[in-house]
């Protein structure tokens, strides 16, 4: 690992090729989290997306191994899943050490909360959001992670701009220029844990 202040030249260098010049609170944003969790852009630890910082799966894992998680539990809620409807919910819970009580988090995923892309893997995609809760609360990470996001369920790739600030379009003609009102809606709802159904 690089040390800190590699780490946070290397990132805001590669910040600004891929998304361009940051505001100066985002700079201030990623040097923090570069110092404080040690991501990554180049290991793809971090996404921005819509000018916000976004944590990755692969970022979680990685921070867990660094601070020596002692390990992660996934069970299965089978009371609010329906397989036919491709519905899966999912908890997870952290263990940071030998000792620790655990950190709970829970995942959903449903087809009309999930990018089309990844249809069809509802259940794996409903528990990477259960890990990715757990391990944010585990380690204090305020972020959203890009998995929780209904739009961008899969990898998402930096976005080379056009003059109307929306991403190229795909082949079929979509636009990917941002998420859906949906997404958006219930990202907040997360949040601010708004949800009345947990």
């Amino acid at each position: 690992m690089k040390k800190p202040l590699l780490l946070i030249r290397s990132n805001l260098k590669l910040a600004q090729t891929a998304w361009g010049e940051l505001p100066l609170n985002r700079k201030s944003e990623l040097k923090s989290l570069t110092t404080k969790y040690a991501l990554s852009i180049a290991l793809g630890d971090l996404q921005m997306i819509e000018q916000r910082w976004y944590v990755t799966y692969s970022g979680l894992l990685r921070l867990a191994e660094r601070r020596h998680c002692e390990g992660i539990r996934v069970q299965q809620v089978y009371r609010f899943c329906d397989s036919a409807g491709g519905r899966w919910v999912f908890k997870a819970t952290v263990y940071k050490s030998p000792n620790s009580r655990g950190f709970v988090g829970y995942g959903d995923a449903d087809p009309s909360n999930v990018s089309p892309l990844v249809h069809g893997a509802e259940m794996r995609v409903a528990e990477t959001r259960a890990v990715n809760r757990a391990l944010r609360k585990a380690y204090g990470i305020g972020l959203c992670s890009v998995e929780e996001l209904g739009s961008f369920s899969s990898p998402v790739e930096p976005a080379r701009a056009k003059p109307n600030g929306c991403a190229p379009q795909k082949s079929n003609g979509s636009s990917n220029c941002q998420p859906r009102l949906r997404d958006r809606l219930c990202l907040l709802i997360r949040q601010h844990h708004l949800d009345s159904t947990w």
